[in-house]
């Protein structure tokens, strides 16, 4: 249920822009199993504990990694309000490496990096965690859940919005407050847009934090008018549920009545349509969804085949079963590895329906790319879970090497097939769905004009006593699903049976599938560490908690890491004089500042001794992690859990219910390390943690 308890999935040094003062800071980033993005003042405010300076719920973001694809989306935000050319923009980054959070109602955050790999890897990162946030509504809950999310359709029809919607993301909290606010916003901008005062980028700055003021108050009206209609649903439900028992059967005789007199009217209708506006299209949909899905899980599948080969010839390289203990440890979280991970999602990159994205209203793919992403790591996941529980079972029966070689390659075999099954199976459910998706609402809104206004008569076929259970909308789309249904599984049938993109039909599935690999039962996952290592006693809390292992390992660039506390000090403040006016103790470029700041630290380094500084460059001694601080939450045992942090306001400076379902587990920490050198990272089987 927690796969990455006890680890977090990055944490390092990151340039922050502060609002406030418009001045970059050094900032120490960690990410935790609940993917929220928690910011301290540096690394020691973390070790000690130390409230966070900013919680973020990725949720509805999109991460920029350019400040003028930045500055071209506030331009549209407040249309008639552009920076004139010459004129300072809004925001000035201090290096070529943004990393930007946009969101189109809530505040924006500003980070910045000093290299390219750190770019791509902390961006890897960022959009996991949108990634995991956006899919804020536990699907777990087999009624609720469809329930809310076809409710929110059902409310944009109404206001003739088909097609799919970007913004139905995060928690049920979350999608309410973004329904509201595309209704609100352009009343608020067409009311306050014509008041700001000030230049093009002040009014800029301005309008984003009017916007993200709104947003929060309508954040916590939408929570609270949420909550209270769930807790009236549960309240009604033993009355329900216990009408349902007693008139089961005649419940059902009225749908199907009132389903086949729906039937009659909508289903010639609803044929025409299909057979003229949808049907011609089925396959070039279906083409343009299969090519880079396919692409992706493709690439998911070679992922792990590297991994586990590149295991399996360490290991009989370098040692026997303690080599495997370490490997497997990082194998066993492959699957949320951001960037690992991250050429597998990059290959849905490639999905586009052009011209049909037109035609059928879809606003945008991101809903479609960031579903089968899911289902990649799912599957990843899957394959990493079956092959450490076989290959667990077949530890206790190896001699040697050579056999323990042998028996990684035949179990990689058998779980390579399994996914290929598997895959098939996960897509072709897919690409039913995202068809589905594509054109339910492209009929329904063709046979609106002809069809919705004459539902109501419908409504004296119910009996009265029934109407909370039969709803003449939901019968009616049921039978626009059935007039399309037919062709889509045909169109995804005929693919698998030409064998496309190395889909199978189910019959193959089910009789070549290995039987073996069914009995296996969901158990909790494998220590590995914990098991082999020999450890006599077991390791207290608090250490446990230092120790807490990293998913993503730092790469630095060839040239060597540099010190970011030293580094904050030599960048260019957004208000300061431009490079070419010397300035005493700020260079003449970013580069120029590297170069020297290299030269400084190589003399530094030769006459360093044990004293340890804090990165963030102010030259204090750095003091042993402390006690916990009063008030954290100290549970029973014989360590410490870091508090979770409290439920936050939306869109801003807090991860919201979704992303704090698991915040009572501790996010880890790095162990304590030794004093800092120029070029540092750590990365072993016990803890894999940056060093700067």
């Amino acid at each position: 249920q927690v796969p990455l308890e006890d680890h977090v999935i990055y944490s390092g040094n990151i340039f922050q822009y502060i609002e406030e003062n418009k001045k970059w800071r050094n900032r120490f980033c960690v990410v935790p199993h609940n993917y929220g993005l928690v910011l301290y003042e540096n690394k020691l405010a973390y070790e000690r504990e130390l409230p966070p300076r900013v919680l973020v719920n990725s949720a509805g973001y999109k991460i920029l990694t350019s400040v003028e694809q930045y500055l071209e989306l506030v331009n549209s935000s407040l249309p008639g309000v552009t920076p004139k050319s010459g004129h300072s923009p809004m925001l000035k980054c201090p290096t070529d490496f943004p990393l930007i959070l946009w969101h189109p109602y809530a505040r924006h955050y500003y980070f910045c990096v000093m290299t390219g790999k750190e770019q791509e890897r902390w961006r890897a990162v960022f959009q996991d965690c949108v990634r995991h946030c956006n899919n804020g509504i536990s699907e777990d809950s087999r009624v609720e859940a469809p329930a809310f999310t076809d409710a929110i359709r059902m409310y944009r029809q109404s206001k003739e919005q088909y097609g799919t919607w970007d913004m139905l993301c995060g928690n049920e909290t979350q999608v309410l407050s973004n329904l509201v606010m595309e209704e609100l916003l352009p009343e608020l901008r067409s009311t306050i847009g014509p008041r700001l005062k000030g230049k093009a980028p002040e009014r800029q700055r301005t309008w984003i934090q009017v916007s993200d003021a709104v947003y929060r108050m309508v954040y916590e009206l939408a929570k609270a008018q949420y909550d209270a209609a769930v807790a009236r649903c549960e309240q009604e439900r033993p009355q329900l549920e216990s009408t349902i028992r007693t008139d089961m059967d005649q419940i059902i005789t009225s749908k199907e009545h009132l389903a086949s007199k729906i039937r009659a009217f909508v289903l010639p209708k609803a044929e025409v349509c299909v057979r003229n506006h949808v049907q011609p299209y089925i396959s070039s949909i279906l083409e343009a969804l299969m090519t880079p899905t396919s692409q992706g899980f493709a690439e998911a599948r070679e992922v792990f085949f590297k991994e586990v080969t590149d295991m399996n010839m360490n290991v009989v390289n370098e040692g026997g079963l303690e080599k495997l203990v370490e490997y497997m440890e990082k194998l066993s979280h492959l699957a949320f590895h951001p960037v690992k991970m991250q050429s597998c999602y990059e290959k849905m990159d490639q999905l586009k329906l052009e011209g049909l994205q037109q035609r059928f209203d879809v606003s945008s793919t991101s809903v479609f790319k960031q579903r089968a992403q899911i289902h990649m790591r799912q599957q990843m996941d899957d394959a990493v879970y079956t092959f450490e529980t076989l290959l667990h079972q077949e530890l206790g029966k190896l001699q040697g090497k050579d056999d323990l070689c042998k028996s990684i390659q035949r179990i990689l075999e058998r779980v390579l097939k399994k996914f290929d099954y598997d895959s098939s199976t996960v897509r072709k459910k897919f690409f039913r769905e995202a068809l589905l998706q594509i054109t339910i609402p492209f009929l329904l809104k063709k046979l609106a004009p002809t069809c919705k206004g004459e539902l109501a008569r419908f409504q004296e076929l119910i009996f009265e006593d029934f109407a909370s259970f039969i709803l003449v909308e939901n019968t009616y789309e049921e039978v626009v699903l059935q007039s399309v249904m037919k062709d889509i599984m045909q169109a995804v049938k005929e693919a698998a049976v030409q064998r496309k993109h190395n889909l199978y039909r189910d019959s193959m599935v089910m009789h070549n599938s290995d039987p073996n690999l069914h009995l296996l039962g969901e158990g909790p996952a494998i220590d590995w560490s914990e098991e082999y290592s020999g450890q006599p006693e077991a390791e207290p809390a608090a250490d446990r908690r230092r120790r807490a292992k990293q998913v993503v390992s730092v790469i630095q660039d060839d040239e060597g890491a540099l010190p970011y506390g030293v580094v904050a000090e030599a960048l260019l403040q957004p208000g300061s004089p431009e490079p070419e006016e010397a300035q005493p103790g700020v260079p003449p470029s970013p580069r120029g500042a590297v170069r020297e700041i290299r030269e400084a630290l190589a003399q530094e380094s030769l006459g360093a001794g044990a004293e340890e500084r804090l990165t963030n460059g102010s030259g204090t001694q750095r003091a042993a992690p402390a006690s916990p601080v009063p008030g954290a939450e100290v549970p029973s045992g014989a360590g410490t859990r870091r508090a979770a942090p409290a439920p936050p306001v939306p869109g801003a400076e807090g991860p919201s219910a979704a992303c704090h379902q698991r915040g009572d587990i501790e996010p880890g920490e790095p162990e304590e390390r030794s004093p800092p050198r120029a070029r540092g990272t750590t990365e072993s089987g016990e803890e894999v943690q940056t060093e700067f």
